[in-house]
């Protein structure tokens, strides 16, 4: 190993790590149009091996969506370049906003005022809106949050906020802790997650249900998110992490 990299590792190694991952399993928190994942034991240690066999769509526990997932000929999960995968990462802090209104959707507003007591987001980055909704977890209930008319109540992006972070910051991707990127109230007014086809459509992807944002720093951070390489998938579940500064 060159001395660089061994410098390089050793200064990460004495940095704090925080998952920002949801453990997951047949009883966690899921889209609705999906099924329970599975976990079935295939061999075990009497048979000489313990192997088991794991079922569940690729958009389940926190998960990276490929732009293929809404958009037409675009990437698949595969395609996505290892550098695209590691980021520095912005946290965008509305929690007590989302705790006092669950319709809360962010606004270009928002960002300024981020923007002026942290300073302008960098091109390349990896932008997380902090809900705290991942508090909520692993209670299906509590995470889909509906009103005694059935429907769901559940913070997000506005996609005039996404378009001013893409086209006026250059963004690379985004994330939150809800199970959508729009706001419950955006998606039952538009009949569609507008949002959400929107970064897709930037040839860009998105991590959904992270969690221990409230962990991290609004900005210095960088975060990796460590992906199966499933040919053809549209999403996967993802192993993601922040390094602090």
């Amino acid at each position: 190993m060159s001395n660089e990299l061994s410098k390089a590792l050793e200064v990460l190694r004495q940095k704090k790590w925080v998952d920002l991952t949801h453990t997951f399993g047949p009883d966690s928190p899921h889209f609705s149009a999906f099924n329970p994942a599975k976990f079935e034991t295939l061999f075990s240690h009497d048979d000489g091996f313990f192997a088991q066999s794991f079922t569940f769509p690729g958009q389940y526990g926190t998960h990276l969506d490929a732009p293929i997932h809404f958009v037409r000929d675009t990437r698949y999960l595969e395609e996505l370049e290892l550098k695209e995968l590691v980021l520095p990462l912005v946290v965008i802090d509305k929690s007590k906003e989302a705790t006092a209104d669950h319709d809360f959707t962010l606004s270009v507003e928002d960002i300024l005022a981020y923007e002026s007591e942290h300073g302008k987001i960098e091109p390349g980055t990896f932008v997380a809106l902090r809900t705290d909704w991942s508090k909520r977890w692993p209670n299906q209930e509590k995470m889909d949050n509906k009103d005694e008319q059935g429907k769901s109540h559940s913070p997000g992006w506005s996609l005039e906020s996404l378009k001013f972070l893409y086209e006026e910051r250059d963004i690379k991707a985004v994330g939150h802790e809800t199970f959508d990127t729009d706001a419950a109230v955006d998606f039952q007014k538009n009949g569609a997650l507008l949002g959400e086809y929107y970064v897709l459509e930037q040839d860009s992807y998105q991590v959904e249900l992270l969690t221990n944002l409230d962990l991290l720093p609004a900005k210095g951070a960088f975060i990796f998110n460590i992906v199966p390489k499933a040919g053809k998938a549209t999403g996967f579940p993802v192993r993601s992490f922040a390094v602090l500064p």
